[in-house]
């Protein structure tokens, strides 16, 4: 991201901070959220029940996206012991990323309906480049925070999905390695191989299953 202030995008850029903090923002409020509903209310008294991002944005990571193009939020912190449900842990670390396409669905579709109808504030170029990447960055985030390596929330919700004897021995090996594993990819991406931006195409091509008007 940092190529485009020097080269005078300072609007775009501008458009993609506000973008990634919204998403963010409501990613790591939807966990928080869950989390409440199924009994934990570890991340409502640490002041992350809300949709302030000053409570969820972490500087670091965003200087991280800015500077390299991949960062990070304040995970939202949960006990599990207080959990009411044997399924609220897959709950609460798939809210996140169902956050991310509720963000998605209603952003365009509401857009592609401002459109039809002749909204004036949908009819600027801007609109169309400010919607276009907010629904991007959505369904970008949606796809990797479900991979299930490292920290990212896939790695809770894998395990639903598997024999017992295999989910134990992944959440084991993920607990070991999946962390080196995830930053390996990182480097690798940094680098040149296309690692993420094979995960964007992904992202991008589930646009039309999310298009309904």
């Amino acid at each position: 991201m940092l190529p485009l202030l020097f080269q005078g995008q300072v609007a775009l850029f501008a458009l993609i901070i506000v973008a990634l903090i919204i998403s963010l923002t409501f990613h790591e409020f939807g966990h928080a959220f869950t989390a409440k509903c199924f009994g934990d209310d570890t991340a409502e008294r640490m002041g992350r029940l809300t949709l302030n991002p000053v409570a969820h944005i972490d500087p670091m990571g965003l200087m991280m996206v800015v500077l390299i193009g991949f960062g990070f939020a304040k995970p939202v912190p949960t006990n599990p012991r207080n959990y009411n449900s044997i399924w609220a842990q897959l709950m609460v670390a798939a809210a996140g990323p169902l956050a991310n396409l509720l963000i998605a669905v209603v952003a365009w579709n509401l857009y592609r309906y401002g459109l039809q109808a002749g909204w004036e504030g949908f009819l600027n170029p801007s609109a169309d480049r400010f919607f276009s990447i907010l629904v991007g960055i959505n369904l970008l985030l949606m796809v990797f925070n479900l991979i299930p390596l490292g920290p990212l929330d896939g790695h809770y919700i894998l395990p639903y999905f598997l024999p017992k004897p295999l989910a134990q021995r992944y959440t084991v090996l993920n607990d070991r390695y999946g962390g080196w594993f995830f930053l390996g990819l990182v480097l690798l991406s940094i680098l040149g191989l296309p690692i993420f931006s094979a995960v964007f195409r992904f992202a991008m091509g589930l646009l039309p299953y999310i298009t309904f008007v």
